[in-house]
């Protein structure tokens, strides 16, 4: 837990539904979220639309979209954007007050499935293993969950959107092969989790490694520091 500024976490649930309580590790809701997006936003032809407005098709946008589909997108779709704000304010809340408290935590964790630990981690690299393939920046800092979800994610994107195929033929210089084999609708969904797998990775490891220096300065504090030692404007009173 750390302070998030609750304008950044709607953001990312109005670009992708369900990355704003990721980013706060409310998986279910998270997960719960994305998939409807996924899901709705296909069946609602949403992707497509934009497409079309994008191309300056202002009437085609609008006569593909599905109303059925899309009455029921937009009240979810405004509810992800307002919970992942509302309950942003709310963990802060509890983050100040367990900063208060100097409320402990565990620094390692050995289970059946995994051994999780906490040290410092290098933010860039995190950023440079999510931009080579999204998740790998969270499993660099063992955010495990999110790293797997995201993955399954992106090979379903891939697959779907035909986006390897297209690479391949830009390298061998098919521009028109390339432009035909992609599927629009799949392929906008690719650049929101790249740019949510880099911003993940980087935010949780510069703040995983804030916590690692917490953690350290708590416990030379407790084994080696006297009781009576107290710093006052810049110097020490015993």
């Amino acid at each position: 837990m750390h302070l998030r500024n609750p304008y950044i976490i709607a953001w990312w649930s109005a670009a992708f539904p369900g990355f704003g309580h990721l980013l706060l590790s409310k998986y279910i809701r998270g997960y719960a979220l994305f998939i409807w997006e996924v899901v709705v936003n296909l069946k609602a032809n949403v992707n497509l639309s934009m497409i079309y407005s994008f191309q300056g098709n202002i009437d085609m946008a609008k006569a593909v979209l599905d109303t059925r589909w899309l009455l029921m997108y937009i009240p979810v779709y405004l509810f992800g954007i307002w919970d992942s704000y509302r309950t942003t304010v709310d963990m802060n809340k509890i983050y100040l007050l367990a900063e208060r408290e100097e409320h402990r935590f565990n620094s390692f964790s050995l289970g059946a499935l995994e051994i999780n630990y906490l040290d410092k981690r290098n933010p860039l690299l995190s950023v440079m293993w999510s931009l080579f393939v999204p998740g790998l920046g969270q499993l660099y800092i063992h955010r495990v969950l999110t790293a797997i979800f995201v993955i399954v994610w992106l090979v379903v994107f891939y697959y779907q959107s035909h986006f390897q195929e297209a690479v391949i033929l830009l390298f061998w210089g098919k521009i028109k092969e390339a432009t035909s084999v992609i599927n629009p609708e799949w392929l906008l969904f690719i650049p929101s989790h790249f740019g949510f797998a880099a911003y993940d990775s980087y935010m949780n490891t510069v703040e995983n490694n804030k916590l690692f220096d917490k953690e350290l300065r708590q416990y030379l504090t407790r084994h080696y520091q006297p009781d009576g030692f107290r710093i006052r404007k810049g110097q020490k009173v015993k």
